[in-house]
């Protein structure tokens, strides 16, 4: 009876284990039939739309004169945008990290206010701040200025948009560093400065490229707000991602296509850069 017994329980056992075995294997297939629905077949799609007809077609969208203006566009977004919030960034990390002061989670939560709203509501905030009949608009405009339907509007709108992620990555990386090594050199005569730069700024250096990094792609690829305030006038306020709204509606699906593969492009390299980086701190903090 005691061998039968504990059979059974060897058999219930082993059922138990198979039934159990069978969960990670049902959620990571789960997992992949998702992803590939929302993300891998999208994508290749769009590949396959792009260079169906073969390379010269895709190569001659790349080419005209409107694309390559709101690539142009696109780029000079990023550059203002992305340093203007690195070097924002940079100041309200140090502060948030370093100092202890009344309202510093009133000021985290307003610097992530642009994760939590939607970047159309984001380009309605500024029509209202600066559009003709806004708080400052009528001033701009007496003074010949424009802000809203044109590229001074795009870039407040790309770097309200884009301004969170640099003090996100880099306020948890000043925190486990810690002021010690600040307060050694600070103690061996070393100016602020100095700390800065031979210190503080080498113990941050691969989350500030991570929050550079997300910035950028944020920047290249924003839509909801650039459309609200730019007006999607071609060769003008056009950047890239209007530039394929644009051309999908005129049925221009070729062009559209192709610039889609430029951005996913853009993208699958930042993926590439995201996960370098990640390693790099792993490696480091082991």
């Amino acid at each position: 009876m005691k061998t039968s017994n504990s059979g059974d329980t060897l058999v219930r056992r082993s059922q138990a284990q198979k039934q159990i075995n069978w969960v990670p294997t049902a959620l990571i297939g789960l997992s992949i039939g998702y992803i590939s629905l929302i993300i891998y077949i999208p994508a290749i799609n769009v590949f396959y739309q792009a260079f169906h007809k073969g390379v010269e077609p895709f190569l001659a969208n790349l080419t005209r004169p409107d694309f390559l203006n709101a690539a142009k566009l696109t780029l000079l977004l990023a550059l203002i945008s992305v340093p203007i919030n690195t070097v924002f960034g940079l100041c309200a990390a140090w502060s948030i990290a370093r100092h202890k002061f009344p309202g510093r989670t009133l000021l985290l939560s307003i610097i992530d206010l642009p994760l939590s709203i939607s970047p159309v509501v984001a380009g309605l905030m500024i029509m209202l701040l600066y559009g003709r009949q806004g708080w400052f608009g009528g001033w701009f405009q007496d003074r010949g200025i424009d802000i809203v339907f044109a590229f001074p509007g795009m870039v407040l709108a790309t770097a309200f948009v884009s301004m969170p992620f640099v003090v996100r990555e880099v306020i948890p990386v000043l925190e486990e560093a810690g002021v010690d090594q600040e307060e050694a050199a600070r103690t061996l005569g070393a100016s602020d400065w100095q700390i800065f730069w031979r210190v503080t700024l080498p113990n941050i250096r691969w989350g500030l490229m991570y929050g550079v990094l997300l910035t950028n792609a944020r920047a290249m690829g924003e839509f909801g707000a650039i459309s609200v305030v730019s007006g999607n006038i071609a060769n003008t306020t056009q950047s890239l991602p209007l530039f394929v709204e644009e051309a999908y509606k005129q049925y221009d699906t070729e062009a559209a296509f192709s610039a889609s593969v430029l951005l996913a492009l853009l993208a699958a390299v930042t993926l590439v850069l995201k996960e370098i980086l990640e390693s790099r701190t792993r490696i480091k903090d082991e």
